[in-house]
């Protein structure tokens, strides 16, 4: 029979609002400009006995988390995600007592103005996707980190990508392949070494490199793409400390074309979603790495 003279310890809690839509329109006479984010607000700390007993007096409200994030964004403009979530950790830092850290989330959902000819409308616009911009600002009283990253980036490449040498067993029906699409919707995050960083350069700067590379390289599978990827981030942004890359693997599966009497010429392809493979790794500078102790 359970305990009734012991409560359940709290190991870990955190509270928040989630999903806030923020749309700011600025404009510069006939030329307007559209920021478009959803923020995520959560906070950690000594707020245990709002959980056991109810007390509140340190609990700020989740709907005043959602009204700072307007009102702040309508003071001091909301700006590449990074310094508008740096903005939002520092105000919450700093009036809350029992606030040990603030994690706040953004997705920026780009847009573009619409083309008119060699000129763009000012004021019409058409949004980018599916990739979205994220960013992750974490606040403490220790210090801030900054983490950028993009999502659902959808990159196909139609040759220089294999995959051939692997063990089979009698499960094993998978063709060695050597000339294969590669198709992958690419999710990447990467720390900034510190937050003197100009955010937006180097957000298009690191995806430029990630596209470059993938083009690039010769693969021999998602991992030793995967790995590539990374590793020119690395070797070319000095202030990017690390990285994690998510490659699901979109497999496109050549249609046998024997069976309606025509030649196979690895041209007609059939686009499957699920299930696919699922490659993930994080990649660090070495200097970042720390030894493992001989026992």
């Amino acid at each position: 029979m359970p305990s009734t003279t012991s409560k359940p310890a709290l190991t870990e809690t955190s509270y928040g609002k989630s999903r806030i839509r923020l749309v700011q329109l600025t404009r510069r006479g006939d030329r307007h400009e559209l920021r478009d984010l959803t923020v995520a607000v959560a906070f950690e700390g000594d707020y245990d006995t709002s959980y056991t007993d109810g007390d509140n007096r340190d609990v700020l409200p989740t709907d005043t988390m959602k009204n700072t994030v307007y009102a702040l964004a309508a003071r001091e403009r909301a700006g590449e995600p990074e310094a508008f979530g740096m903005l939002l950790g520092r105000h919450f830092i700093s009036r809350n007592p029992k606030l040990a850290r603030v994690n706040v989330d953004l997705i920026d959902h780009g847009w573009s103005h619409v083309a008119d000819g060699a000129r763009e409308h000012g004021q019409a616009f058409v949004r980018r996707g599916p990739e979205v911009r994220t960013a992750r600002i974490v606040t403490s009283h220790e210090g801030v980190t900054a983490e950028a990253g993009i999502t659902d980036l959808i990159i196909m490449k139609t040759s220089r990508s294999a995959f051939a040498d692997f063990p089979r067993d009698e499960f094993t029906t998978l063709p060695e392949t050597h000339d294969r699409l590669l198709a992958t919707a690419l999710t990447a995050t990467w720390t900034y070494r510190d937050t003197d960083v100009e955010f937006g350069p180097v957000f298009r700067t690191v995806r430029s490199t990630l596209l470059d590379a993938f083009a690039r390289h010769d693969s021999l599978s998602v991992q030793h793409t995967l790995y590539a990827m990374g590793e020119v981030v690395l070797d070319s942004i000095d202030v990017v400390e690390r990285i994690t890359l998510e490659m699901p693997n979109r497999h496109h599966l050549p249609v046998d074309l024997t069976r309606f009497g025509l030649e196979n010429r690895n041209e007609i392809f059939v686009a499957t979603e699920e299930p696919h493979g699922l490659i993930k790794a994080t990649l660090t500078r070495p200097s970042l790495i720390r030894p493992t102790l001989p026992r």
